[in-house]
């Protein structure tokens, strides 16, 4: 009888220990792809968010806890993943994911279940569309698309574009519309279009269609592998024109695979090192590039600038209840984060600056900001 009894005892301690660790913890989930085609962004991203966790441990008194799930780069792992954070290790909050597909398949199952979520580069406007639950610290792609054909029309005084578009990617097709109909708009012409897929590694048919139609500029908005071997094809076969991509190829991967080929690339982007000016960013870059030996760069600012956003939502909300975390996301305004001023607006978008770089010298130097 006593060992039955022992035994139950124990049973009912097994099944109910995560909610006492709930109370004496706060929970974060994070869901990133470590592995696959574009796991490169889930590992910076994860590197951010731990630096941010060391640089602030705690909320509401409590040590907050990472359960980090990897999606590998899947749309389906992504949904599975944020399903299990939620039912499996009964989080809080989630940060997630880095990319826009696998948020879409991810964000419905956080907001059904009312736990917030806050990606970090996921910018695609439907993310977050009809969503309460669903918000991100980064801008969203109408606004990049628009600030690439400023800068080509204005600065570059291009005339004539080309663009060049991974067609597996609702990212690169929608930043591509967003360009085009900009550029157009603007009074520029959209002289080539071509097309590749994920993965693919010969583009020479493509840039020899772009080549012949003498463009003034080349708009690329693909990720970063596909637009590292497009560079140095292009340099190969003697494109000599501007290359504008978009915040996915911003990585250090690029400069990797695509080396010297990749110099002058122009980018917009969330974050440049130069242009880091409140006081969680020195602090930020101070201790990511003394524990990684690294550079700071944007995926991983932007992994801490979901985790700190959220971390302030909780320490406003003085509550760890879905609601309450979720309507002191929705009301976050002038916030001094590791990529610039963050404010919450419509649809759970982030309203802040754009910054444009470009390669020199072998790494990523800034350009100019743009307000939105």
């Amino acid at each position: 009888m006593r060992k039955l009894l022992i035994c139950l005892v124990a049973l009912v301690f097994c099944f109910s220990a995560p909610a006492f660790a709930a109370k004496d913890t706060v929970r974060i989930g994070v869901y990133l792809p470590m592995t696959g085609p574009v796991a490169a962004y889930g590992q910076i991203e994860w590197a951010g968010i731990q630096t941010a966790n060391k640089i602030m441990p705690k909320v509401l008194g409590k040590k907050v806890e990472l359960f980090l799930v990897d999606t590998k780069s899947d749309k389906i792992e992504a949904a599975n993943a944020v399903d299990r954070l939620i039912k499996k290790n009964r989080v809080h909050a989630i940060i997630g994911e880095a990319i826009s597909g696998n948020t879409l398949a991810g964000g419905p199952i956080a907001d059904k279940a009312m736990k917030p979520m806050v990606s970090p580069t996921a910018t695609n406007p439907l993310v977050t569309q009809n969503r309460k639950y669903v918000f991100r610290v980064c801008f969203i792609d109408p606004f990049q698309g628009e600030m690439a054909a400023k800068y080509a029309y204005d600065t570059l005084g291009a005339r004539n574009a080309a663009i060049f578009i991974d067609i597996a990617q609702d990212y690169c097709v929608g930043l591509a519309n967003f360009f085009v109909k900009s550029f157009i708009k603007k009074g520029g012409k959209v002289v080539a279009t071509a097309y590749c897929q994920t993965l693919d590694q010969d583009f020479t048919a493509q840039i020899s269609s772009i080549m012949a139609a003498k463009p003034d500029v080349l708009y690329m908005p693909n990720n970063y592998t596909e637009v590292a071997l497009a560079c140095k094809q292009a340099v190969k076969l003697g494109l000599n024109v501007p290359i504008i991509s978009a915040d996915r190829a911003q990585t250090k991967e690029l400069i990797k695979i695509g080396g010297t080929d990749v110099e002058g690339i122009i980018f917009t982007g969330h974050f440049a090192r130069e242009a880091a000016v409140t006081n969680i960013a020195r602090k930020y870059i101070e201790t990511y590039e003394k524990d990684t030996g690294k550079e700071a760069s944007a995926f991983d600012a932007l992994g801490a600038d979901a985790y700190f956003v959220l971390m302030d939502a909780i320490k406003r909300a003085k509550s760890l209840q879905g609601k309450n975390i979720r309507n002191a996301l929705a009301r976050t305004k002038k916030f001094k984060a590791v990529s610039g001023i963050i404010n919450i607006g419509k649809d759970g978008n982030a309203v802040k600056s754009l910054v444009l770089v470009h390669v020199k010298d072998g790494t990523f130097r800034y350009l100019a900001t743009y307000n939105p």
